[in-house]
């Protein structure tokens, strides 16, 4: 077995950490080549004729260079705050690249305010010349959202106050989050924990811990639910201020137009979701069953359903991943071997560290780091295999040119998911008793159940939330109401004791960047499902064609992806109906599995009585 470190090296981006000349330099650099654009576009004239196509081009270039730039840094800042949240001077440089990239986007939407007012024949024929005709999706959908847009100076405005006043207050969800520890009691001893480290005990065998773990988080998020309700209701106030300003009158408008994908698609995938919350509740109460219970409780969702001799060390970990990756061709396993050997992977299990996993591109140097908190599990060897296949997408779009390299969200849990399913199906058919098989495939199906009930109860507490925060802010009280309606609702009344501060400790709700940062999930989980299919279909012919997929997955709408690469249109239920049969087909497995054992156990116990 070979030996791999778990401790990523940064300085090959830039040496030194925060205090790095190098990542300095870069960020002057970046700045200078900002304002330089900024001139650019301010002696821009609009084009009347095809031959202008080589200036856009040209101009292209330049923002591509300069988002490629401010990836770097952003990268890079986000991981050192990963593994040292203190670190202070981490976070000052991370404010100033906040601030640079406000100012960019301004800039840019001057050149789109600028597509906008070309004259439609012209603009079809600039689209139609060598050089644009590659990225025509992407400035389609500039011209466009012009729609929605205010005069330069009020964008400006907007871009200025969205650094400190909305930005920034998911800056103070992160840090005051960061802060935050758990003291839990076992055995007489008092332990603090980290938020991180108690919400790994909801997967203990202990049903003690669980129980303890589960009440002291809840007493942590219940202290500060005000502070947090209020940063919630800021952030959203701020964002439907903005909407209401630019003339956006849904709240999904814009999640839609950052996942490229229709309001139809959105309905149709939710809608086949909701018809078939039946088979996981019967699941849910089979385990809690199991568990020695009337009903399953939220400390036990996570549970082990019988105890699970797959542990695995960092080492066995890793080459259990890279022995299974390649059965669908060889560049996902070879790609995912030199990211482990190039120590791109942070993987030491310390309460020091941030406790979300993550994978983060650096499209400069053509690398990527992982992030997370390996202890041993295999729910950290799926986590490990999930991270990896996004850097195995950032790897995939390496050959990309210019602005097609941005995917959509949606399709970034794709490839994450399809490499999580792979590692999974493995560990459940190399099983050596029926009882590890039953672990894993609990694993797997507890996976169904977070995306079509825990995220559907996100997507609905989001849009409820939204609509009450138009009349005012919303209470800590009242999301809470709001987080437990959610809950009964997505789990159909199959979950007992649900989380209500779900809102508060769910980091998703924070980000600003878009709003419904759960979309993403139960579509890319079902998207996976139907590309994993067609991957077992097609054996180790198949990698070539998914790495195609991943490379056009930022140059055109998903239902144009699905349509070119799967011949399927995601407008039709039967699309995602294939994807819900495999999960439908892991709870009957289980349920299956589970009464055939309760059968044999009931049969040895008559025969040891008589």
């Amino acid at each position: 077995m070979a030996s791999y470190k778990d401790v990523w090296d940064l300085n090959e981006i830039f040496d030194g950490k925060s205090d790095s000349e190098d990542l300095h330099n870069h960020i002057a650099l970046t700045e200078k080549k900002v304002n330089d654009f900024n001139q650019i576009i301010d002696a821009f004239a609009i084009p009347n004729k095809k031959e202008d196509a080589n200036v856009i081009h040209n101009l292209i270039n330049h923002i591509d260079d300069i988002r490629l730039k401010l990836t770097q840094a952003s990268s890079f800042t986000t991981c050192l705050l990963a593994e040292n949240p203190k670190d202070q001077g981490a976070s000052v440089i991370q404010g100033s690249i906040a601030k640079l990239s406000a100012k960019y986007e301004g800039i840019l939407y001057k050149f789109q305010t600028i597509l906008f007012y070309i004259d439609g024949s012209v603009w079809e024929e600039l689209l139609a010349t060598d050089r644009l005709k590659p990225y025509q999706f992407i400035l389609w959908d500039w011209r466009e959202c012009k729609h929605n847009r205010l005069t330069e100076h009020e964008e400006k405005i907007i871009s200025s106050l969205e650094v400190d006043g909305y930005h920034g207050w998911r800056k103070v969800y992160q840090t005051l989050v960061s802060h935050l520890g758990v003291q839990l009691e076992v055995n007489g001893e008092v332990n603090e924990l980290s938020i991180g480290q108690a919400m790994n005990l909801r997967s203990h065998e202990n049903e003690d811990i669980r129980k303890k773990s589960y009440k002291a988080l809840e007493h942590v998020w219940t202290s500060q639910e005000d502070i947090l309700a209020s940063i919630l209701n800021h952030i959203a106030g701020f964002r439907l201020q903005v909407y209401k300003k630019r003339g956006v009158a849904s709240v999904l408008e814009e999640p839609l137009r950052h996942n490229r994908i229709s309001e139809q698609t959105l309905h149709t995938m939710w809608d086949v979701v909701g018809d078939h919350k039946e088979p996981f509740a019967a699941y849910l109460k089979r385990k809690a069953t199991l568990l020695g219970k009337n009903s399953m409780y939220a400390y036990d969702f996570w549970a082990p359903i019988n105890h699970s001799n797959q542990t695995m060390d960092y080492e066995e970990g890793v080459d259990f991943i890279l022995q299974h990756l390649g059965q669908f061709g060889t560049e996902l396993e070879r790609f995912s071997r030199q990211a482990i050997q190039n120590h791109w992977v942070e993987a030491q299990d310390q309460c020091t560290k941030n406790p979300t996993a993550f994978c983060a591109g650096f499209p400069l140097t053509g690398e990527s780091r992982v992030f997370m908190n390996y202890g041993g599990k295999i729910t950290d060897v799926l986590t490990l295999a999930h991270e990896l296949g996004h850097a195995f997408h950032n790897h995939a779009m390496a050959s990309v040119e210019g602005i097609n390299k941005h995917y959509p969200m949606c399709i970034a849990e794709t490839a994450s998911t399809f490499s999580e399913m792979v590692v999974l199906d493995a560990a459940i058919e190399r099983a050596d008793t029926k009882e590890e098989q039953l672990f894993l495939l609990d694993e797997k199906i507890k996976r169904s159940v977070m995306n079509f009930m825990n995220i559907h109860s996100r997507f609905l507490f989001e849009t409820r939330f939204y609509e009450e925060r138009k009349k005012g802010m919303v209470s800590a009280t009242r999301l809470n109401e709001l987080m437990q309606e959610a809950f009964d609702e997505a789990y159909e009344g199959s979950l007992e004791g649900a989380p209500q501060h779900a809102w508060a400790f769910t980091p998703h709700f924070y980000i600003t960047t878009t709003p419904f940062y759960n979309i993403p999930y139960t579509f890319g989980y079902l998207f996976a499902q139907s590309i994993y299919a067609k991957g077992k279909a097609e054996g180790d012919t198949f990698e070539e064609n998914y790495i195609k997929l991943l490379r056009d997955s930022g140059s055109m709408s998903v239902e144009d992806l699905a349509m070119k690469h799967l011949g399927k249109n995601i407008h039709d239920r039967s699309f995602w109906e294939e994807g819900m049969s495999l999960c439908v087909k892991d709870v009957e497995m289980f349920l299956e599995l589970t009464s055939y054992m309760e059968k044999e156990s009931e049969r040895k116990e008559c025969k040891s009585f008589k």
